[in-house]
């Protein structure tokens, strides 16, 4: 059986079970497979998006059997999202867009945060596992709703949700303030994206289990949120193959707006796995720090933070990136380990030469600004009756602009209804200050209806007020354990 390392490589190896349960090594660095399966699209012709979640999870989670990876994922998936595929693939313009909003929380996260809930509660079955369990995460907007959905009410399971108090739009603030759950903490962040994020890795590093409550992440840190994702890059080309758009066995390349790198990344591991991705494109907004990082190898975070019209890709410290790093180092945990350290010392490091060769044969990247992501959604609404989110919107953009010689399928990560004040600003539309007018206003406009879970948030009373500064994040932690 193949078992999971930390990209670090001071720490034991562990089972999939044991890597989610754990979500963080001991050494502070990522788990990651000991050995890539090998999955072509060929052996998963034929199945629907379930069948292909349950072959590629058992793949890549050793220690799970396949009849628990199954009940897994039809727990997860069945009668859960508004359209049969899971996630449909749509001709725009020269492009495919792959929708991925057609979840509980009307973002991408759905797909594989439907999922970890069911793996984590497996494995504390399935490993003896006796402490109950604090989920702890960040979120720059969407991961908060879609994991306090999954996990809300989970027997043996509470969860912490960080977000920055400025930034995400009042939509994504209601689904998470307004969630039900006896088992669920939200607490806004002074700062941005990133002093939440560092926060909650330093509470893994510095906090101990707190009377028999062990912690876990929910972001893509985890391998079990990151693995899901990779079902739907494989379920894409083979729609592509259905429809006659290309041959097995064509390249196909992959443009995903991100910010932690945990999207794109698990584009990398299905092409490492077989899938033949030409290029996977990393579209990024004004914190442009992977588009410089994947033009020079050098990764700087030492730059202004900007918030933007996208605010999921607001990030400079792309958690992920250490995995890509620990292959391209060709599985160098002690030089990983120095580099993740000086980027903690400087802000700062620099891929080896041979390495970044490795990074620039599978990436490239670009980045798309506020008004170029406007006009996208302008544009393409005029010129193709298709309605994208701003972060779909940055992604599309990078498509045209890295265009090359083969079919490009973008990743749309979120409803347009999520940002209507955006959306309806490019569109040159009467604003209204209520966000539930606003969402009115961009029903006439569609002649559609705004998904249930987003216009229903709006509506729910708030529950959860509290704003913290960094320092006082872990206390809030110490707290929410003890209830």
């Amino acid at each position: 059986m193949s078992f999971f390392v930390s990209t670090r490589g001071a720490s034991p190896k562990v089972d999939a079970p044991h890597a989610i349960l754990n979500g963080i090594a001991p050494d502070g660095g990522l788990y990651i497979p000991e050995t890539l399966p090998r999955i072509t699209p060929e052996s998963l012709q034929g199945l629907d998006f379930i069948g292909m979640a349950k072959a590629i999870l058992t793949a890549y989670l050793p220690g799970y059997t396949a009849e628990e990876i199954d009940a897994c994922v039809d727990a997860a998936y069945s009668g859960k999202f508004d359209v049969p595929d899971i996630a449909p693939v749509k001709k725009v313009g020269k492009h495919w867009v792959l929708e991925l909003f057609h979840g509980p929380t009307a973002a991408f996260k759905d797909v594989a945060l439907s999922v970890l809930p069911r793996l984590m509660s497996t494995a504390m079955k399935k490993t003896g596992f006796k402490n109950r369990i604090m989920i702890l995460t960040a979120t720059s907007g969407d991961t908060g709703s879609a994991a306090l959905t999954g996990f809300s009410d989970v027997e043996g399971i509470g969860i912490t949700v960080f977000y920055p108090n400025e930034g995400i739009s009042p939509i994504q603030r209601a689904q998470m303030t307004a969630m039900k759950g006896d088992n669920l903490h939200v607490c806004a962040v002074k700062g941005n994206f990133d002093d939440a994020q560092s926060g909650v890795k330093q509470i893994f590093a510095e906090m101990e289990q707190n009377d028999g409550v062990s912690l876990s992440s929910a972001n893509s840190i985890n391998f079990g949120r990151l693995a899901p994702q990779i079902v739907y890059y494989y379920s894409s080309y083979l729609k592509l193959v259905e429809d006659s758009v290309i041959n097995m066995g064509d390249p196909v390349d992959f443009c995903v707006p991100t910010g932690n790198f945990g999207d794109i990344l698990a584009g990398y591991f299905a092409r490492c796995s077989g899938l033949p991705v030409a290029r996977l494109l990393c579209a990024s907004n004004r914190n442009n720090v992977l588009t410089d990082f994947l033009a020079s190898g050098c990764y700087d975070r030492n730059r202004p933070f900007h918030v933007t019209l996208s605010p999921s890709m607001d990030i400079l410290i792309s958690s992920n990136l250490e995995r890509l790093v620990y292959l391209a180092l060709g599985r160098d945990g002690a030089k990983t380990a120095e580099l993740m350290a000086q980027l903690k010392k400087d802000g700062r490091y620099t891929l080896p030469e041979e390495a970044f060769k490795a990074v620039r044969s599978a990436f490239e990247g670009a980045y798309v600004t506020d008004e170029e992501a406007l006009k996208t959604i302008a544009r393409v609404w005029k010129e193709e009756g298709y309605l994208l989110d701003p972060h779909s919107a940055v992604a599309y953009r990078a498509a045209e602009e890295l265009e090359g010689k083969v079919p490009c399928v973008v990743l749309s990560t979120a409803s347009p209804f999520k940002f209507p004040s955006t959306v309806l600003t490019a569109l040159e539309l009467p604003i209204p200050e209520d966000a539930a007018e606003q969402l009115k206003v961009m029903e006439d406009v569609c002649k559609a209806s705004a998904p249930e879970t987003l216009s229903s948030a709006l509506t729910r009373p708030v529950r959860f007020k509290d704003v913290v500064a960094p320092a006082e994040m872990q206390a809030y932690v110490a707290e929410a354990m003890k209830a």
